[in-house]
Formats: structure tokens, sequence, C-alpha cells
């Protein structure tokens, strides 16, 4: 199933969509050997070889969905500034990269 480019690199983990935009026009990404620049691409995970860099993107194992009921006093995001306690501070051990999704936390594994 063909979906925007962004969004493929944002589920395989490599960026968040935004990021992935940014990576697209930079001119860092190629499907099927060709470079790809122009943002709304859209392609097929399972049937187009998609590179980021050169490196083939993989087929992650599925997503870890993680309800999580957050004391009043851990921020709800996975990085602060201010050094004050965040969600993934209460999930050790988890070394995948972690996506917030409100008050639930998405993670892929590696």
């Amino acid at each position: 199933m063909e979906e925007r480019l962004q969004k493929i690199l944002a589920s395989a983990g490599v960026a968040s969509r935004r990021k992935a935009e940014l990576i697209i026009t930079e001119g860092r990404v190629t499907v099927n050997g060709k470079v790809v620049t122009e943002l709304g691409t859209k392609a097929d995970f399972e049937r187009d070889h998609i590179k980021v860099d050169g490196k083939l993107l993989r087929d992650t194992a599925e997503h870890i969905y993680i309800a999580l009921n957050k004391p009043d006093s851990v921020v709800s995001t996975v990085s602060d500034p201010q050094r004050r306690t965040t969600v993934l501070d209460l999930l050790p051990g988890i070394r995948t990269r972690v996506f917030r999704l409100g008050g639930s936390i998405i993670t892929a594994r590696a």
C-alpha cells in the first residue's frame, strides 16, 4: 500500500514526520535508486527499496503500545530541558525510540 514517504520514515523510526520532511528535502532519501526531494511523494514500503543516507530501511517489529497513568509530577514528554521527571524516566530498560501519543506511549522495536 502506498503511503507518503515522510509517514513511512516516521513509522520506521527514522525521525518524526516533520524531521522526515527535512531529510527528504535535503535529498538524503532514495526510492528504488532515485533521489526524492519532493514532499508528498508516495512509496510502498513492502515493494520499494527505500534508503536514507544510503541505508536500506528494514521492516521493524510490530509496535508496542503502553498505556501509562502518569503521576501529576511527571511531564508528558520524552525530553525536558528543565530536567524534570519525564514519562521515559518511568520506563527504565526500554532502549528503542519512544513516541508519546497524548497520555499513551508507543515504541517500535529496533
